[in-house]
């Protein structure tokens, strides 16, 4: 076992594949893949092997989780909308269950609706996320955060390992954008119109890096990382958001509404979406947030306006993916995840506007 135990079991079956299909047989051989009936739970990196040769195959090493991030029950006016598994008893049973197959996965309870979750980075945790959401799990999760420890009276944060193969003319974009998040250029090389670029970079410096990636790169970059190592803390990574349009009111956001409000920044909703006090529904042009309502009307008086037939148009609004989410929110801040919908919100829904 992982901890150097040994543990003496029965096995009362033995099955062998052929193509798809599943057959009862009597030994195994060498290269052989096999199913197991009757043993206990065994964990990913332990030895089945005879008792009289009692010989265990190196442990396979298992990442540590890097980044936590919390997972809470909707305290939304909206819950119970959309999703089908909406308490906490659901929400910490399904989390439960995910760590006996996602072995890098931690779960802690940290209250009666709160549950930290640790993995090791961004797309480990943006893919647990996902799944559930498509299930029908509708839930809360807060902005991430990276796993410290503490050396030496020191503080000292995950440091990893990362590796980008690029077109050659994407490869100066990419190496500014590492320097802008604190991180160490070890080796480049460039082979035809591809460059391989290999950094050292703190985990909190990736954070929302894979979507800068993608659009810098138009989607022809790979990118891969691994922990590396522990480092001192390298200081303050600069971002660049500015303060957020929060909603004012609950109900249908208009377009008279959007429209008189677009000089003040991006917006996230197009016309007709449904709004609550304390949701953020887009990006303010200036660094503090600003309480906006979208839910105004235009007043109806008995005069025709001599704008009445012409149709008024807005800008695009920005779409608000998980992985996008997961870099834009900040700490006082959360993600509303649906099975139909990904909103951000205020974390105190009861704030004084």
């Amino acid at each position: 076992q992982r901890d150097g135990t040994t543990q003496n079991q029965r096995v009362s079956k033995l099955f062998g594949f052929v193509g798809l299909k599943r057959t009862d047989i009597t030994e195994a051989h060498a290269g052989d893949i096999v199913a197991v009936a009757g043993m206990g739970e065994v964990q990913i990196g332990e030895t089945i092997t005879d008792p009289t040769t009692p010989e265990a195959l190196p442990l396979i090493a298992i990442e540590e989780p890097t980044l936590q991030m919390a997972f809470s029950v909707n305290n939304g006016p909206f819950v119970g909308r959309e999703g089908e598994y909406v308490t906490s008893r659901q929400l910490g049973d399904r989390l439960y269950r995910e760590i006996k197959s996602n072995v890098s996965l931690r779960v802690e309870n940290k209250g009666p609706d709160v549950f930290s979750v640790s993995g090791r980075g961004e797309l480990h945790l943006s893919i647990l996320i996902e799944t559930m959401r498509r299930e029908g799990y509708e839930f809360c999760v807060s902005k991430p955060e990276v796993i410290t420890k503490d050396v030496d009276g020191q503080k000292h944060e995950p440091l990893e390992q990362l590796v980008l193969d690029v077109p050659s003319h994407n490869a100066g974009g990419c190496i500014e954008k590492l320097n802008q998040r604190r991180g160490e250029l070890l080796h480049m090389e460039t082979k035809g119109d591809r460059t391989l670029i290999e950094f050292a970079i703190t985990s909190r410096g990736l954070m929302g890096f894979r979507s800068e990636f993608i659009r810098l790169t138009k989607g022809e970059g790979m990118m891969t990382h691994a922990f590396k190592t522990f480092t001192p803390w390298v200081g303050e990574i600069g971002t660049m958001r500015s303060g957020v349009l929060v909603s004012h009111e609950q109900g249908d956001a208009t377009g008279y509404a959007i429209k008189n409000l677009e000089d003040r920044g991006q917006f996230f909703i197009p016309p007709g979406t449904k709004v609550y006090r304390g949701m953020i529904v887009g990006e303010n042009s200036r660094g503090q947030d600003l309480v906006v309502n979208v839910c105004r009307t235009k007043k109806l008086t008995n005069i025709r306006s001599a704008t009445a037939e012409v149709m008024e148009t807005l800008a695009t609004p920005l779409d608000v993916t998980l992985e996008f989410a997961l870099d834009y929110i900040a700490a006082d801040e959360m993600i509303e995840v649906t099975p139909q919908n990904i909103r951000l919100r205020k974390a105190n829904l009861n704030f004084k506007s």
